[in-house]
């Protein structure tokens, strides 16, 4: 049985992290909240606007110290939402910074619509790693609107295909 971390970034705490939180109880795999060093503005707007000009000009900025060692890992499950058709910036140097040499990768990533590009690029980031298919969750107003059966199957692969 592989070893499984379960990594997400998740600004507001809703739709990435209950997303991330499902799939890491579903796998019984560790859990990792990524956080910026430096804390988006509690502004809304002033938030949004950053998070913009960050997305599209590959800004990394720099996380605070991960609790689990990514390097322990044999498949490593990475969540995003969708800023700007691609994946948050804390992702961004999440990936950036780690070796995924070796190791299984899972990309999945929240919308509310606009799925863009973000598992494409997540895939770019991930050299050296085996790629299991990725997963787009489509939220809403009210919640989830991507079927929870389509979901569950997608783990059902994963743990016949990759954690067996």
């Amino acid at each position: 049985m592989s070893k499984t971390l379960v990594v997400y970034y998740s600004m507001s705490g809703k739709d990435t992290e209950s997303a991330a939180l499902k799939i890491a109880g579903e796998l019984g795999a560790d859990v990792e909240r990524l956080e910026t060093a430096v804390p988006y503005p509690a502004d809304y707007d002033a938030a949004v606007e950053q998070g913009k000009r960050e997305a599209e000009s590959g800004f990394c900025p720099e996380l605070k110290p991960l609790v689990h060692n990514p390097a322990d890992y044999d498949c490593i499950v990475v969540g995003t939402p969708t800023w700007w058709y691609t994946m948050a910036p804390a992702v961004l140097s999440f990936m950036r910074s780690t070796d995924f040499a070796g190791k299984t990768v899972i990309p999945f990533q929240t919308h509310a619509g606009q799925p863009g590009h973000a598992i494409s690029d997540m895939r770019k980031e991930t050299k050296g790693a085996m790629l299991f298919s990725g997963m787009r969750l489509e939220f809403g107003k009210l919640g989830l609107i991507t079927p929870e059966k389509e979901i569950d199957a997608w783990i059902a692969d994963i743990k016949k295909e990759v954690l067996a």
